[in-house]
Parts: structure tokens; C-alpha cells; sequence
């Protein structure tokens, strides 16, 4: 197999690991807890109101934006280690 082609299929897999890891936190924080575990957690308040809810309507959110805060770090990160940053 060509070096080159090793490369971009090693970064590939990476990518898609992150990306495997990252969608199932947010499956978790926004399904599991928003949907399934609704009614446990809602006997939980945070700030006033029901965990449970909170996971639903604000969670998920908040959840989904810090996860793209890692996936940009991690793929910062991954350009770096095959030399494909920009800096």
C-alpha cells in the first residue's frame, strides 16, 4: 500500500472514530436522558427546574455545542499529527 495512502486512510479512521465517540455522547445527553430516562431524572430539579426537562430543552443544546468545541480541538490536533495544518 503507498505511504500517502496509508496516511489519508489512517486520518479517515481517526475522523471517523471522533466522530462515532462524539455522536453517541450527544445520542446519550439529548435521547437517553431527554427521552428515555425523562421521568428518574425529573425528580432531580437543577436551577429550579426538572432535570429531565432541562436535559430535553436545554441540554441537548448546550451538549452539542461544547461537543463541537472538542471535535474542532480534536481535528486540530489530528491535521497536526499527519501535517495537514494550516500553520
Amino acid at each position: 500500500m503507498h505511504p500517502d495512502h496509508q496516511n489519508k486512510a489512517g486520518y479517515w479512521r481517526t475522523n471517523l472514530k471522533y466522530l462515532a465517540i462524539l455522536l453517541s455522547i450527544w445520542f446519550l445527553v439529548s435521547y437517553v436522558c431527554g427521552i428515555i430516562l425523562v421521568e428518574p431524572l425529573n425528580t432531580i430539579r437543577l436551577g429550579g427546574f426538572k432535570l429531565g426537562f432541562w436535559f430535553a430543552q436545554q441540554g441537548s443544546i448546550y451538549t452539542f455545542i461544547v461537543l463541537i468545541f472538542v471535535y474542532v480541538r480534536l481535528m486540530n490536533k489530528l491535521d497536526k499529527k499527519f501535517g495537514l495544518n494550516e500553520d
